[in-house]
């Protein structure tokens, strides 16, 4: 769901990230207003989580792929404003360092995937959680749900192109694909392996930081209460009153969360298995020669927007090291990738703190 750049206008850029705009700013406030420093680090465990998912390609039959994002699973347990925050901290380091998405389509892929999934994902949970107290099935619907509704967001954007934007001879000067194929193309996937992919992933990493890091999460406060000598479980002391978390958890505490980090990136090199390129993130040189089916014909040109646009030079693209380390295994490279993402996704929480604590003393 990353779209590149030149695959939708500039005005349709300029409209959605005009539309994001309000959801960062409001996102940005509550997490200045309501994290304390321990919980910045969260906030970077939340964009490596997300960045390390996305890096887990998955093949679809026809030869293209999809992956997990995460978002509504990060929305649970941090809140949505903080999911946003943490997704377009993800998305920032994928287009600038590894050109996975675009620079003119960063406003258009954080609103799909930084403001859509976690936010439509959120409020499903919520629903679900009145009517259920299965929170493992509650997560897996609603992470299904938030996918699936950000796949359909980026679809429409794809599939409206052809009908507004076309050069003198009536071909496409972006996405050449309308809503009927756009649409069907890409919800066919998320329907069903990659809807099933974020379902999954957002099962384990939420039974996992219940289970093994609750602290990690407001959502998990009733579990546990912070005294001073250690936690104490509140079930402990009173079965029918559960207290909150009184004292934020030190950074000691996400000690689990980092071991979870380095597993997914110590798996990150399955990500290399899927072959093919995700529907709507062709070059260039690749889009004339796709079909709208699999049996159809070949589209047979190449956008001139997609030639003549707007291209960012990635240092790392395709998270290769081809061209500054041409001896590396595509697996250490990959793990690489991987390495320098979550440590960047780390390092820009901190730095957010440092410039939020300065705010707060001023």
């Amino acid at each position: 769901m990353h779209i590149p750049d030149n695959y939708l206008s500039v005005s349709t850029c300029a409209v959605l990230t005009a539309a994001t705009v309000p959801v960062w700013y409001r996102s940005i406030k509550t997490v200045v207003r309501d994290f304390p420093q321990e919980r910045f680090s969260a906030l970077g465990v939340a964009a490596a989580c997300s960045f390390l998912a996305m890096m887990f390609n998955i093949p679809l039959p026809g030869g293209t792929t999809g992956h997990a994002v995460g978002g509504t699973v990060l929305a649970i347990l941090l809140g949505p404003q903080a999911a946003c925050v943490a997704l377009t901290i993800a998305l920032a380091i994928q287009a600038l360092l590894f050109g996975d998405g675009g620079i003119i389509a960063f406003g258009a892929n954080c609103f799909n995937l930084a403001f859509v999934c976690p936010f439509a994902g959120y409020y499903v949970y919520r629903v679900l959680q009145r009517f259920s107290k299965n929170a493992l099935v509650n997560v897996a619907v609603s992470s299904f749900v938030g996918l699936n509704v950000a796949a359909l967001t980026t679809a429409i954007q794809f599939g409206i192109q052809p009908a507004l934007f076309t050069d003198a001879n009536g071909q496409a000067l972006y996405c050449p694909y309308g809503l009927s194929v756009a649409v069907p193309a890409m919800m066919i996937g998320h329907l069903t392996l990659f809807g099933l992919a974020e379902a999954i992933f957002s099962v384990a990493v939420f039974a996992f930081i219940r289970n093994s890091a609750p602290h990690f999460s407001p959502e998990f406060a009733n579990l546990t209460s912070e005294t001073a000598d250690g936690a104490v479980s509140a079930t402990e002391n009173n079965a029918d009153a559960p207290q909150p978390a009184t004292q934020t958890p030190s950074a000691s505490r996400f000690l689990p969360v980092y071991l979870m980090l380095a597993l997914l990136i110590a798996l990150s090199p399955l990500g290399l298995l899927a072959e093919g390129t995700a529907w709507g993130e062709w070059g260039a040189d690749e889009i004339a020669a796709t079909q709208a089916a699999a049996d159809g014909p070949e589209l047979g040109y190449t956008p001139s927007g997609l030639t003549d646009g707007f291209a960012w030079n990635a240092p790392v693209p395709d998270y290769s090291l081809a061209e500054s380390a041409p001896g590396l295994p595509d697996w250490a490279a990959y793990v690489l990738s991987a390495i320098i993402g979550t440590a960047l996704s780390v390092v820009l929480a901190k730095l957010s703190y440092l410039f939020v604590a300065a705010k707060r003393s001023a």
